[in-house]
């Protein structure tokens, strides 16, 4: 075997098809890894046969995966256009190591434009199994984030439910959603939603592959939390993603509206003046890490200064009605859905500050005027709160409103747009959390649920602990989401009777240590936030 080339070499041999076909391999389904490294392929291999060209995974613990499926071709030619299929390859390429994730700001890995890669766990592979497929969509907002995160490993799903696991990359930020239509021309109508048009492409390939790794392409589920949810609940309105999947499971992340043409235009206009030029053609020809420095704008919203916002445009093109206003997507009505939040989501972003850990009742007010972003009298809010829960401490109050008022509405409107329209519809909370580990302080935060719907509970990064009680709200949790991908109900045995949300009770699942139905959860500070207008972030 030669030696192998660099990983950067090597992405442009296999790009180029220039890796040597292996005739032998391919005649008795397997294949031995020319460039075998310690943890990857040795010896005999899972190999799919896909529309670029041959693959060759690697099998774990029984579960067969396929790491760097290229489903496009590289961005960076047509970077604010949406993305073309991926170039074919000669021969048998390796799909041991994740793809790139998109250009983005604050990561250990400044990212590729050559970033449309998906990666597969599979029992199986050709033997017309048609099993549930469940198309797991990362978190990060729109801004951050891959599909190569060590909770993300759909090996452990896809063993217990005998499913095929999917993961994604696609376009984020300033290159998936800077909106020039109204600057650009025609070539660039597409530009505030090529990020959402990539997921669009990347189900297509699903839905074209999944009997060559032992699925079933008329049951496909999407599922994804925090951007993730946001981005499938974009899609359930976006007319080209119509019939691409079956069934959709939100995690703490829901998008009512989007942003408005004008809304985004103006920040579009403000990228262009931090570079100082007037023709977006600059920014087309502008290094990837140069672009990027201007998700760092302040937001002319104001609503919050955390950085420019980017996200799906109302741009009467691929988004030709916001998401869940005034009515939940028609289009959509049929497919069933799981909307589900933390109970102390925000305690994700604000308690890794101590101060708000050991505030006083005089503090209050400030720190909540600043971080509830609601605009509602923060004495009006404190009142309530030490009327519905007088035993809460100052820092209790703080992190309860701010959950209530800015990560919990969203998924209130989106239960009673589809509760109107009559559509199947399943509400849960996260309400138990390892008590004894190390983010007790931080009890049900976001992203809480991720490791116990993919049962990942000893994946770095979890913070769920491996306790007997870990292991039971796992095992509740991702029973409920592979029952739900298997027959679109996510009932099972392990958990109570789980009813469809309706507005005059509001049925909601609590997922804990003993799991209940209860009705209207928090439903003082439902009606206290329900005073003001619910607004989503940027779109205005």
């Amino acid at each position: 075997m030669n030696q192998a080339p660099s990983n950067p070499q090597r992405r442009r041999l296999l790009q180029q098809g220039s890796l040597l076909t292996l005739g032998a391999a391919i005649a008795t389904g397997s294949a031995t890894s020319a460039w075998a490294q310690p943890g990857q392929r040795t010896g005999s291999s899972p190999l799919a046969k896909v529309r670029g060209g041959r693959l060759a995974g690697q099998t774990e613990n029984g579960i067969h995966v396929f790491r760097g499926i290229a489903y496009g071709a590289d961005t960076a030619p047509r970077r604010f256009q949406q993305a073309l299929p991926e170039l074919p390859w000669h021969g048998v390429r390796d799909a041991l190591e994740y793809g790139a994730a998109a250009p983005q700001a604050g990561s250990d890995n400044p990212g590729s434009e050559d970033c449309l890669y998906l990666n597969i766990w599979t029992p199986a592979v050709r033997d017309g199994g048609k099993r549930p497929v469940l198309f797991y969509i990362h978190g990060g907002a729109y801004n951050n984030g891959s599909g190569s995160d060590p909770l993300y490993d759909g090996g452990n799903l896809a063993r217990r439910g005998d499913v095929v696991v999917v993961t994604v990359n696609h376009r984020l930020n300033l290159f998936g959603y800077l909106y020039l239509a109204q600057l650009g021309g025609t070539a660039l109508a597409d530009s505030g939603n090529v990020g959402q048009l990539d997921l669009i492409q990347a189900l297509h390939w699903i839905g074209q592959h999944a009997a060559e790794f032992g699925g079933d392409a008329s049951n496909i589920t999407v599922f994804g939390q925090s951007g993730g949810g946001a981005k499938i609940a974009t899609l359930m309105a976006m007319p080209a993603a119509r019939g691409l999947f079956h069934r959709a499971w939100t995690m703490s992340g829901q998008q009512v509206t989007a942003a408005g043409p004008r809304a985004a235009t103006q920040r579009a206009q403000q990228v262009l003046g931090h570079f100082g030029v007037t023709d977006p053609a600059a920014l087309r020809s502008m290094p990837a890490a140069k672009l990027l420095e201007a998700v760092k704008l302040r937001d002319p919203s104001r609503v919050e200064n955390t950085g420019l916002y980017l996200g799906p445009v109302l741009d009467a093109r691929n988004l030709p009605v916001h998401p869940f206003w005034p009515e939940a997507p028609a289009q959509s009505a049929h497919i069933p859905l799981v909307i589900g939040n933390t109970h102390d989501e925000t305690r994700a972003f604000l308690g890794n500050d101590p101060g708000n850990h050991t505030l006083t009742w005089d503090d209050l007010p400030a720190r909540l005027e600043a971080q509830q972003y609601v605009d509602l009298l923060p004495s009006v809010v404190i009142a309530e709160y030490r009327r519905l829960y007088p035993h809460y401490t100052p820092s209790e109050v703080f992190f309860a409103a701010t959950t209530a008022g800015r990560s919990w509405r969203g998924a209130v409107e989106e239960l009673e747009a589809r509760a109107r329209q009559s559509a199947p519809t399943w509400a849960y909370q996260l309400d138990w959390y390892d008590r004894d580990g190390d983010a007790s302080q931080l009890r049900a935060f976001h992203t809480l649920d991720i490791p116990l719907v993919f049962g990942n509970l000893q994946q770095p990064g979890s913070r769920t602990g491996n306790s007997a009680g870990a292991q039971r709200v796992a095992n509740a949790m991702s029973e409920a989401l592979l029952a739900f991908a298997r027959h679109g109900n996510p009932n099972h045995p392990g958990i109570p009777d789980w009813q469809q949300y309706a507005i005059d009770r509001r049925q909601t699942m609590l997922f804990d240590a003993d799991c209940m139905l209860a009705d209207d959860p928090r439903g003082g500070e439902r009606r206290l936030y329900q005073q003001a207008p619910f607004i989503q972030r940027g779109t205005f």
